[in-house]
């Protein structure tokens, strides 16, 4: 097990054992010396509430759906694992379920914009009917979608000439007897007086509907647009299952999932003067019990909390939580690492966890004095921020999750390395695990020369004279061109789901 060596605030609740975490999947591995498509790179990771589902959206604006395999029965019910009185395998499997094109490139020709495909966000809605129900979201517009099967019918025994192309023959063609065309054709029908010949017409057919397989098929519901002017960084369900929000740099607006052509923005922090901005919003979260009350996170590293009922726009915060700035510590980077890049309430709705650039923090929403633990994940990189500023890698936003029980969290980092911690007392020590199917092999980066943030293969070219290095208190040298920034943690279970560039990689414990 290698230890990322962190030390966290202790939280008051009991002390669970450490983890050994395993490997159990892969979804799109990559070969050695194979080129990445930037399109196939995952952009968003969710389960659904139950868990037995899992979507992943992509920079090509496609959503890829996998579901829950060890819980199938061998005529592929869902079953219970609670009333199981038979051992099965309680880690959780998946396949590939289905995928489809959510997003297309768009251009909006008023502010000669080019908005890209790629998947912001993906939120599961309630299901029903045996339907799979998601919200996903680009950078201007948000879809809902359905996914249910569908039998494929087909209408066979057409009274069409075989011999003839398809499409061309006559309905009646040449099928019909000569007896019969002779007896018409002397007048044995007239335009006020029908009757069949002896035996009538053998070869005139009711046409048959037969279905011919069953097929998973994705349609979108409704569309949700021109409602924000800024890019869209999060949407969230809400409890009631009726309304969603969604989220840019400056506004919060509340829609009806039923109604697509109107929304009401809810939080405006859009001064007068946009010369007086000082901060914009990073993420907004509804709390998972209380359909009245959210949360958003600022690029000041501040988190709200409002009640919806105080007033239609919510300019009021009910309670503010921040971390009180250390005197004589302030700099240029200051407010940058403090940036808040994601949020997740707990399950319980009781804490908050929230992903700046240096730290991952838990909140009690009824302490707002700070943070009941503090958990360093990039403590080792607060010497190179200006080398991290120069080539924009002080701006990735790492996501972070909790587990369902709330006694870990866990968080991205670079190498696409990512690290769980302990929220409780007696857990002060990270798991730093790799995202390969040997996760937790020891040194697991020491051994490995580090990639040169200015090498060729790189984004971006570094200034000259620039470090080119990262090493940890463990002299573990870290690689800034991979970097695990989306992640998610089975609601119910120990594992988690993580992406790696075009991979999804999937460990339990």
């Amino acid at each position: 097990m290698n230890n990322g060596g962190a030390e966290a605030a202790v939280a008051p609740v009991g002390g669970p054992q450490p983890l050994e975490w395993k490997f159990s999947q892969v979804f799109g591995e990559r070969t050695a010396g194979e080129e990445i498509q930037d399109v196939d790179i995952i952009s968003a990771i969710e389960f659904n509430r139950t868990g037995d589902h899992l979507a992943t959206g992509d920079r090509g604006g496609r959503v890829v759906l996998f579901e829950r395999t060890d819980t199938l029965d061998h005529v592929g019910q869902r079953r219970d694992l609670e009333k199981m009185d038979y051992p099965i395998n309680r880690h959780p499997l998946f396949r590939y379920k289905t995928e489809f094109q959510s997003h297309e490139p768009e251009f909006d020709y008023l502010k000669s914009l080019e908005i890209e495909e790629k998947i912001n966000k993906i939120r599961w809605c309630q299901s029903a009917y045996g339907a799979l129900s998601l919200l996903s979201t680009n950078d201007k517009t948000i879809k809902f979608w359905k996914v249910q099967e569908k039998q494929v019918k087909k209408v066979c025994d057409l009274n069409v000439d075989s011999t003839k192309a398809m499409g061309n023959g006559p309905i009646v063609g040449s099928s019909i007897s000569t007896s019969s065309k002779q007896y018409m054709a002397n007048g044995g029908c007239t335009s006020n007086d029908f009757s069949l010949p002896n035996g009538g017409l053998p070869s005139l057919r009711l046409p048959m509907v037969t279905t011919l397989e069953t097929k998973l098929m994705a349609r979108c519901r409704r569309i949700y647009s021109h409602a924000h002017d800024y890019h869209i960084n999060s949407i969230s369900n809400n409890s009631d299952g009726e309304t969603f929000i969604s989220a840019d740099d400056l506004r919060i607006n509340l829609w009806n999932l039923e109604i697509s052509n109107q929304s009401f923005n809810i939080v405006d922090v859009k001064p007068a003067n946009m010369e007086d901005l000082t901060e914009v919003i990073t993420s907004a979260e509804f709390h998972p019990i209380h359909c009245n009350m959210l949360a958003y996170s600022s690029s000041k590293g501040s988190i709200r909390l409002i009640d919806m009922r105080q007033s239609a726009l919510c300019d009021i915060h009910i309670k503010l939580f921040e971390e009180q700035e250390a005197p004589g510590s302030r700099s240029f980077f200051t407010d940058i690492i403090a940036s808040i890049s994601d949020i997740k309430f707990a399950k319980d709705g009781r804490h908050i966890l929230s992903r700046d650039y240096l730290t991952l923090k838990l909140w009690d929403i009824n302490m707002d004095s700070g943070p009941v633990a503090t958990f360093q994940v990039h403590e080792y990189l607060r010497p190179k921020l200006c080398d991290l500023y120069e080539n924009d890698s002080i701006f990735d936003k790492f996501e972070c999750c909790l587990s369902g029980d709330g006694l870990r969290v866990a968080t991205g980092s670079y190498s696409n390395l990512f690290q769980v911690f302990g929220c409780s007392e007696g857990s002060k020590k990270a798991t730093t695990l790799e995202a390969n199917k040997n996760p937790m092999r020891q040194g697991l980066t020491a051994s490995r020369p580090s990639r040169s943030l200015g090498s060729p293969s790189g984004v971006v070219r570094r200034g000259k004279g620039a470090d080119n290095s990262a090493v940890d208190a463990n002299g573990n040298t870290f690689d800034f061109t991979t970097k695990l920034l989306h992640l998610a943690w089975h609601p119910t279970e120990n594992s988690i789901a993580c992406a790696a560039s075009n991979s999804l990689y999937m460990y339990y414990a």
